[in-house]
């Protein structure tokens, strides 16, 4: 039997009532080049597995977690990251990440998430403002975080502060609160949007992205009217000016002034054909 494409067996993914973190971080790196689907996820997943049976039984606190981790996957594998990995998109893609051992911080937190879960660790991922980390314990209350980024170095309370504060100019918001999969998701796809829109010759790249967040059960509204000024950027005037017809249709009962500049986007789209 032939195998689904990947971007039906995302959107499946997707709405499995546990969504599979790094099932659908996988399938991501499928859209994104179809030789990284079969095998290569196969063995991605056996990859995991294969760091999950490495770490030593009768692990019990939070920082007995943290240092295992550690000593396994900073020191012992050599995952981290550095600021080179945010110039290319294989950073952003988990059977990459594992083969490189180089990352940005959320996929190498997916390593860390997906090991030590494997291996019956309280984990998630934390999502602070402008960085992304690994969370390990009881978040109300004894836990540890970590930074993978930095080959899994642990933070204390006061540098978790100083990290977002100069990332970000702010405070660090009181409580660590756990990063749902589909978020995370959404987060990595994001970043590769990001990083694909200075760059026409990667709005192919864009466009998956944005579908492929489109396929979640929960994503914001307003790509889709992204999705369609893309369309029209790659010279598809008429998709483009289809697809903002549609969503000013869906925002004129509540915003009857931004849907009339929609539609008029629409028709600007549609007298490039002349």
């Amino acid at each position: 039997m032939t195998p689904l494409p990947a971007r039906e067996r995302f959107a499946a993914a997707a709405r499995e009532d546990k969504p599979d973190l790094a099932e659908l971080c996988l399938l991501i790196g499928a859209e994104a080049d179809p030789a990284l689907d079969g095998p290569v996820a196969d063995r991605a997943q056996i990859e995991l597995d294969r760091l999950a049976g490495l770490l030593p039984y009768g692990l019990s606190s939070p920082l007995d977690w943290a240092v295992a981790l550690r000593r396994l996957l900073g020191a012992g594998q050599g995952f981290r990251g550095s600021a080179a990995d945010y110039q290319k998109l294989s950073s952003s893609l988990l059977q990459e990440v594992l083969r490189r051992k180089r990352g940005l911080p959320i996929l190498l937190s997916v390593v860390w998430i997906e090991v030590a879960r494997r291996a019956g660790a309280p984990v998630y991922g934390v999502a602070l403002p402008g960085h992304f980390m690994v969370g390990l314990g009881d978040p109300d209350g004894s836990h540890v975080l970590v930074d993978p980024f930095d080959g899994g170095r642990v933070l204390s309370g006061r540098e978790a502060e100083l990290l977002v504060a100069g990332t970000t100019g702010g405070p660090l918001a009181s409580g660590v609160t756990p990063a749902d999969p589909l978020d995370i998701v959404q987060r990595v796809l994001n970043n590769i949007r990001v990083w694909a829109a200075p760059r026409p010759e990667h709005r192919p790249v864009q466009l998956w992205t944005l579908d492929l967040t489109l396929l979640l059960p929960r994503h914001p509204a307003k790509l889709r009217l992204e999705r369609a000024q893309l369309l029209v950027k790659m010279g598809d005037f008429l998709g483009g000016a289809a697809e903002m017809e549609e969503y000013a249709e869906v925002i004129g009962s509540f915003d009857r002034e931004t849907a009339a500049g929609i539609r008029t986007q629409a028709r600007a789209a549609r007298a490039l054909l002349n």
